[in-house]
């Protein structure tokens, strides 16, 4: 099911130096993991951008650059959400391979419930969950602050009353367990992933 007004980002500009080789071309299952993330956004929206090097990218969907290169995540996620034309954007790590269709459209019905939310995201037994999270756009100008001072922890701006935290608790109660947010960051990780179903 396509959401008007939502864009998709696919974060694949980081270094993968654990891992020894570019994650997004992983395969897994047979599929790419950049292959998965962006057949699962496509099912969300048609609005479907990558975050990384347009080099690399270009041939498999419309990419955004860093406006902070080198800086992580959160200069990932900055210049997504400079880049939107939407109010909505989901924001998709490509090495979160078991992130569902029907979890991330439970996180925007989310979003859409908490209109002053500036960010809309898990909070499990290990800790916040941004990059699978519902992001509105101007939470670019939070980035922007602390990109510009050298403060690169996603977790740090996430403050009381801007962000809709949805509990272990209340995910489980929804059906979703903290495995659909296991991210790949060794050759071992695959391993294990690949022997999961």
């Amino acid at each position: 099911m396509e959401t008007p007004g939502f864009s998709a980002y696919i974060l694949a500009g980081g270094k993968s130096s654990r891992m020894g080789t570019d994650k997004a071309f992983l395969s897994l299952h047979g599929r790419t993991l950049l292959g998965r993330a962006l057949d699962l956004a496509r099912q969300l929206t048609a609005n479907v951008h990558i975050v990384g090097d347009a080099s690399k990218f270009s041939a498999f969907a419309p990419v955004v650059e860093d406006i902070f290169p080198g800086c992580g995540p959160l200069a990932g996620i900055h210049a997504a959400l400079r880049s939107s034309r939407t109010d909505l954007n989901l924001i998709l790590a490509v090495d979160l391979p078991f992130a569902s269709l029907a979890l991330l459209q439970y996180l925007i019905s989310q979003a859409d419930a908490a209109p002053n939310a500036q960010v809309t995201l898990a909070k499990t037994s290990e800790g916040w969950q941004p990059l699978c999270a519902i992001y509105r756009r101007n939470f670019a100008d939070e980035a922007e602050r602390a990109l510009t001072q050298g403060r690169y922890k996603i977790d740090k701006l996430f403050e009381a009353g801007k962000v809709r935290a949805i509990e272990q608790g209340q995910l489980e109660k929804a059906g979703f367990s903290n495995k659909l947010f296991q991210n790949l960051n060794t050759p071992e990780d695959v391993i294990n992933a690949a022997n999961q179903r």
